[in-house]
């Protein structure tokens, strides 16, 4: 694919990302970059990760803008800047849920006359900002795309072309509904349950006594505070029902134990093994 003129706005660990894989990973690419913060935006364009500032005077020289803010101020800044956007390019966001970015940026476009595609790249680490961005953050990772439309090809052939240079490893097709009921459950309980369970008196001592599991349970407890406020009241509904879900299994274990009942607390130990060994194979 020969250069093209990309926007990102947002240069947190996310969007810098995007912003490094079309630096990095490709040549004859175009990037302008915005930032909430000035600094920031200063900071990228003296690092090379961005050539200049988005403007709206340069927004409509873009082919692909992608929008890394958090889902309320993602669909502010299309509203506020859905005049200046390329007619013939195309817009993409990054939040980590779908039903309202998808629903206002839909409309948006529709209204003003561009593309838009709800996406989510599934990739993302403990740490946060530009200065832990990299240009293969992306590489191998699932994206999974929310179009408007199920039915035109050729527009999901167009956001792969595009996204070319991020290295993703593999793209699904969902609808915004079926993604957040999804993601309650792959991404935002495995949050919770570990922002919550690291809570424990007994984290306090744990070392020297700790290892793979410890690791594996707690990772995702270091995370930002603001941004999963936000996504996780955005997705209640499916992440209360995850949540009602778990405590109702998690009750069946201790009463089991309270109990002494070794026989079911054995046939509950065996159906969570089956089910991984279902779900993602032996």
């Amino acid at each position: 694919m020969s250069g093209i003129t990309v926007g990102v706005v947002g240069l947190g660990l996310i969007g810098a990302s995007f912003a490094r894989a079309y630096k990095e990973n490709a040549e004859g690419n175009t990037v302008y970059g915005w930032n909430r913060t000035d600094t920031v935006a200063d900071m990228a364009k003296m690092q090379g990760v961005i050539d200049d500032y988005l403007t709206d005077d340069n927004l409509a020289s873009c082919d692909l803008v992608i929008i890394s803010l958090y889902p309320e101020a993602s669909i502010k800044w299309m509203q506020q800047h859905k005049d200046h956007f390329n007619k013939n390019g195309l817009v993409i966001d990054a939040c980590g849920t779908k039903r309202w970015i998808c629903r206002e940026g839909f409309k948006v476009a529709h209204e003003a006359g561009f593309e838009f595609v709800g996406c989510h790249p599934m990739a993302g680490t403990k740490y946060s900002g530009m200065g832990h961005a990299r240009a293969n953050m992306y590489k191998g990772a699932p994206m999974v795309l929310c179009p408007d439309r199920f039915d035109d090809m050729e527009l999901i052939d167009r956001v792969k072309k595009l996204l070319e240079p991020c290295q993703f490893g593999s793209f699904c097709l969902a609808h915004p509904d079926q993604h957040d009921r999804v993601i309650a459950f792959t991404s935002q309980m495995a949050h919770l349950v570990s922002n919550a369970y690291i809570k424990s008196p007994s984290a306090l001592v744990h070392r020297g006594f700790s290892a793979g599991s410890y690791k594996d349970m707690t990772r995702v407890a270091w995370l930002n505070p603001e941004m999963w406020t936000q996504l996780f009241l955005e997705n209640k509904d499916n992440l209360i029902f995850e949540v009602d879900y778990l405590i109702g299994e998690l009750k069946k274990y201790r009463d089991a134990m309270e109990n002494d009942d070794h026989e079911e607390l054995k046939k509950l130990l065996q159906e969570g093994k089956e089910r991984k060994e279902e779900v993602d194979g032996k």
